[in-house]
């Protein structure tokens, strides 16, 4: 799943930024397009560091 992922970020925002630079509309694209490579690199990692990924996000978005 790991490399799964790292590989459909490069192409699918690879292909984003080339539609974005080249002048085309992205409009068309869901925005799940570009979470779900993300997803598929969370379900890659080890249980200890999905953990470690969910405390992480947690003190990045609350306040102390």
């Amino acid at each position: 799943m790991l490399v799964v992922g790292i590989l459909g970020v490069v192409v699918m925002y690879g292909g984003f930024l080339y539609l974005m630079f080249s002048g085309r509309s992205t409009a068309g694209l869901p925005w799940f397009l570009l979470i779900s490579p993300w997803i598929c690199i969370y379900f890659g990692l080890s249980q200890t560091k999905q953990i470690a990924t969910i405390n992480w996000f947690k003190n990045k978005f609350t306040r102390n």
